[in-house]
């Protein structure tokens, strides 16, 4: 019996914790990391989150560029409405996006730059759209035999998933190639930024992946502090 009771104990508060952690707000996305992944406005920092119940081709694999252009295009530097799910064990907020009407999340899936990822694939709403995609052929599904994410992380365990493009180079993988921005300066650290919005243009638009130490797709944590 107490082995029960403690079972029943763990199950309510793991429910407790993503009870704790769903919201609703409205904030600006200030930044697209790959094709399901977005940095957000968030009091006086930023906050990552990850779009629930999908999952993305990485930007250095196939397609992966393709993904994150697709959601940059919807949300970024947009207004969103989030409505979170949890925290995952990245202190990434796991959330649905919506603008104007539109489910962000559903949206990825049904243009075929994601694949469905829900809990034991119980969103059904998606595994129709993500067969639909499948069978039009639309976006990834246009490739032979696309390799899911989650066997492309396996078999690339060291893999900066979300690498930055260098000046100078025509990184297709990473983004399309653009003019030269005459804000870039291979000479820029974090003391000579003036805000968190100016660190993340550096990161993103020039390559300047000194100021990001650590990787984890936000610079200048003084500046950018969650």
């Amino acid at each position: 019996m107490s082995r029960f009771l403690c079972l029943v104990v763990a199950l309510c508060t793991s429910g407790w914790t993503q009870l704790a952690s769903a919201q609703e707000f409205t904030t600006r996305v200030i930044a697209v990391l790959d094709g399901d992944t977005v940095l957000i406005r968030r009091g006086d920092g930023v906050q990552k989150i990850r779009l629930a119940d999908i999952d993305a081709p990485e930007v250095a694999q196939p397609f992966g560029a393709s993904a994150k252009r697709s959601l940059g295009e919807m949300v970024l530097g947009k207004q969103v409405r989030v409505v979170s799910q949890a925290v995952d064990q990245y202190g990434r907020m796991v959330a649905h996006l919506g603008l104007d009407g539109l489910d962000v999340n559903t949206e990825q899936i049904r243009r075929g730059m994601a694949w469905e990822y829900s809990h034991y694939h119980s969103n059904k709403t998606l595994s129709a759209l993500e067969a639909e995609a499948r069978q039009a052929p639309r976006g990834l599904w246009a490739q032979r035999n696309p390799t899911p994410p989650w066997d492309w992380r396996k078999l690339h365990p060291n893999v900066d998933r979300h690498p930055v493009a260098q000046p100078g180079r025509a990184d297709t993988v990473v983004r399309s190639i653009q003019p030269a921005d005459p804000a870039c300066s291979p000479r820029k650290h974090c003391s000579a930024m003036h805000s968190c919005e100016e660190a993340l243009h550096y990161l993103q638009q020039c390559g300047g992946g000194r100021i990001d130490g650590d990787g984890d797709g936000v610079p200048c944590e003084k500046l950018c502090k969650k």
